[in-house]
């Protein structure tokens, strides 16, 4: 109790010392102190108003609000307006009209005379709307088929007539000797079967111009889309698979039973499925299937295999693959298809042959960690950045064939290939423009840690800047092109939306404020971004926070940030903002703060992104422990008075310094931790570990629970109970480990009603008072 009390003086004195006060039990309330943030910004069909979301007031949720031209700040908008504005308006450029799916039906809108048509809506919902290459067509899903639209006819045809279950065959009656005996004896019966042959050759004679039923069995159908021509329509089948989902314990309910939902699958090759590729020839009115075993690679197996007695002459076979909806140039003569292996190291694109079901291979990706980066996701059924140019025979993609994301073209008559961009940075996010003829890059060229914005002309590969300044630039371009909606932030400014022309090195408009009074108040710190060696001489990013020199307690505190392939070392508002605003809390309290971008994290290129392959708690620990000796060489931190501290990944992060260097740390607050990987999701895991079955060494030396008898120094470990994620359980497991090894130096602190993301702000309160305790009382002088 008296250490409670000492504590509790000595934060009092440290931060009321302070001309500047931060309350933690404020602070944790989030955006609720800071201000609720504007997010999906977009422009009106005809270029004069700008939506987004926001939620000023601080209720319950966020409202639509507009803002144009000579308005002094946003107004809310009606309810009709706000969903009017989040539509998906499909049309051709330069078109006054176009169309859009509300609540299931098909509705037509004119941008000029602002007139509203409801087209087509019936009881069983359509998606998925396309554009035909001719104006007027469109395609659309209902009920698993492909309808086309005519808008010049008014008609709505029905493409496919594909039925889930297998179709059942009328089996002839077989001869017995009763029925032949009746043929033979009575004319009658000879009459009533030659009579129906002839009522059935009569209806043959007519021909129906309605699809032929194709039943695809019992497997999942996914991606049907019809090429723009309309005259071919491709789909995937996916294996129906049972896999055993984990299973969830939620005790706080409405009615007071306890409730036990489903959650995820465990990572493993059982979740690999068998998958087809089909083509219905609209023509033809026939389904047949492509065969992909030609791909390069496709049999090749990966290198860790080796290391494996009872892998490595495993006999040769296909991978199992996913192959996408194709992208198709205007007139649908020619579509390109991505196709990824379920292992997630290859990725092919390739030019698809709708009539004779064949294909042409154009391009081949492999990592023998895993496929990923901007512009390529990191998951088998997850497609990349891939669009046709306004030639209609060039497309364009992204690879790190350089180690870095770089955006490429591919000339399909010419065959060549031509790499656009180039350097030791990143292509962040590509828009093309409405001619297709100029590229919109989003890039971290001037630093790792920013979002630049820049015009990119093809022909010369020359990068124009737009927009450059340190933070990060989320961009809309206007319908016209000429203007730009930006959400803006920087290190100790949270996001907002500006306006500013499409010119180079173009001024910000400020439209939207978000912070309140109460944020404004705190001179709010602006962490330096420093680099430093790791033991390998990778350089290492990370945000520093260091207090004044008369108010430093020689004290160091490491976050370690979540999801791994994450950054949070830039120049820009953080997601982790509760975080941020305990860092300068902290710094206050006079404690040095390191905020280390790890080897695994998002902005640093391909090795760095898979600098955890088969060790996650290896060179994303050592680069923390170097981070540790840098603050001790250069800021004369006491090496026995560093604490270390993260969520999710860096829950995970804070486990294994704690069990697997004992005694680095001196205390370590671990929030909804993994602690055995093998319990953990498939697409996430498998990219970085591969699968327990054929991996487990992997496994083994990556899963904290492995070294629970290792556990020196103080752990404080905080976990939702109805965390969906990172189940619960989890944390349960490690925490019998510790029972039956006798540790004491441990507790656990349990959320009843929080999932992942925590939600409540007493809870967080809860939370962070306790690493906050932590801290004080391990690393703090007594």
């Amino acid at each position: 109790m008296t250490k409670n009390i000492f504590i509790l003086a000595f934060l009092v004195f440290s931060i009321t010392g302070n001309s500047q006060t931060l309350k933690l039990e404020e602070i944790m309330k989030g955006e609720s102190f800071i201000g609720n943030q504007p997010t999906n910004g977009r422009w009106s069909l005809d270029g004069k108003k700008v939506y987004f979301e926001w939620n000023p007031k601080d209720e319950w949720g966020a409202s639509t609000y507009f803002w144009q031209k000579g308005m002094a700040k946003p107004e809310l908008v009606s309810p009709q307006e706000a969903a009017f504005s989040q539509s998906d308006f499909k049309g051709k450029p330069g078109s006054d009209i176009v169309y859009y799916i509300n609540k299931g039906g098909l509705y037509s809108y004119s941008i000029q005379s602002k007139l509203v048509k409801k087209i087509f809506q019936q009881s069983a919902p359509i998606y998925n709307l396309e554009l035909g290459s001719q104006a007027g067509i469109l395609f659309f899903v209902q009920n698993e088929n492909i309808f086309k639209y005519n808008a010049k006819e008014g008609t709505v045809l029905q493409l496919t007539n594909f039925i889930k279950g297998v179709k059942k065959e009328v089996k002839p009656e077989k001869d017995s000797f009763l029925n032949t005996q009746q043929k033979e004896l009575f004319q009658f019966i000879k009459d009533k079967d030659a009579k129906k042959e002839w009522n059935l050759a009569k209806s043959k004679a007519v021909k129906s111009d309605f699809a032929k039923s194709y039943s695809y069995g019992t497997d999942d159908l996914r991606g049907l889309k019809a090429n723009p021509n309309g005259n071919f329509v491709t789909f995937g089948l996916i294996e129906a698979t049972e896999v055993k989902q984990e299973k969830m314990e939620v005790f706080i309910t409405a009615d007071g039973y306890n409730q036990t939902p489903e959650t995820k699958e465990k990572v493993s090759v059982k979740n690999f499925v068998k998958t087809r590729f089909g083509i219905y020839s609209v023509a033809k009115d026939s389904v047949y299937y492509v065969n992909f075993s030609t791909l390069s690679h496709i049999q090749d197996t990966p290198k860790y295999f080796e290391e494996y007695d009872n892998l490595k002459n495993k006999p040769k076979e296909d991978k199992l693959i996913v192959v996408q909806a194709p992208v198709y140039n205007e007139d649908g003569s020619l579509g390109i298809v991505e196709i990824r292996s379920q292992d997630n190291k290859d990725r092919w694109l390739v030019s698809l042959n709708l009539e004779k079901g064949t294909f042409e291979e154009i391009e081949h990706q492999h990592d023998e960690a895993w496929i990923g980066g901007p512009g390529i996701p990191s998951y088998a059924f997850s497609s990349g950045n891939l669009e046709f140019l306004a030639d209609n025979e060039t497309i364009y993609f992204q690879s790190e064939a350089t180690g870095y994301s770089h955006i490429y073209t591919y000339n399909l008559k010419t065959k060549k290939k031509t790499q656009l961009t180039s350097g030791n940075w990143e292509v962040r996010d590509v828009v093309l423009s409405k001619d297709k003829k100029t590229f919109y890059v989003t890039t971290n060229t001037t630093h790792p840690g920013n979002r630049n914005f820049y015009k990119l002309n093809p022909a010369d590969g020359v990068l124009q800047p737009i927009l450059t300044k340190d933070g990060a630039h989320e961009v809309v371009l206007s319908p016209d092109e000429k203007t730009l909606l930006v959400r803006y932030s920087y290190k100790n400014i949270p996001w907002d939306f500006y306006i500013a022309p499409n010119a180079k090195n173009a001024a910000l408009q400020q439209i939207s404020s978000s912070t309140t009074e109460s944020f404004k108040k705190y001179q709010w710190r602006e962490p330096q971004v420093i680099t430093f060696k790791a033991q390998d001489g990778t350089p290492i990013n990370a945000r520093l926070y260091t207090p004044k020199t008369e108010n430093t307690n020689k004290a160091a505190v490491i976050f370690v940030h979540g999801a791994g392939y994450l950054q949070n070392a830039h120049n820009f508002w953080s997601n982790y903002y509760r975080e941020y605003m305990f860092h300068n809390l902290l710094t206050d309290l006079g404690y040095t703060v390191l905020d280390i971008d790890y080897r695994g994290s998002d902005g640093y290129g391909r090795d760095f992104r898979t600098g955890i392959y088969r060790f996650m708690g290896g060179k994303d620990l050592s680069d923390h422990i170097d981070g540790k000796k840098y603050l001790v060489d250069n800021l004369g931190i006491d090496a026995n008075r560093v604490g270390i501290y993260g969520g999710s990944y860096g829950g995970f992060i804070t486990l294994m310094g704690m069990l697997t260097t004992p005694g680095e740390f001196t205390s370590g607050a671990a929030l909804r931790s993994v602690t055995d990987w093998a319990h953990y999701n498939h697409g996430y895991t498998g990219n970085i570990l591969n699968f327990p079955e054929t991996d487990p060494e992997a496994y083994k030396k990556s899963s904290p629970i492995y070294y629970a008898n290792n556990l020196k120094g103080n752990l404080v470990m905080l976990h939702g109970m109805v965390d969906d994620n990172v189940e619960y359980k989890d944390i349960v497991r490690l925490s019998q480990r510790f029972i039956e090894l006798e540790k004491k130096n441990w507790s656990l602190a349990s959320f009843p009603v929080e999932s992942h993301g925590f939600k409540e702000t007493y809870s967080w309160i809860d939370e962070y008072s306790r690493i906050l305790n932590l801290f004080n009382s391990t690393l703090l002088k007594q």
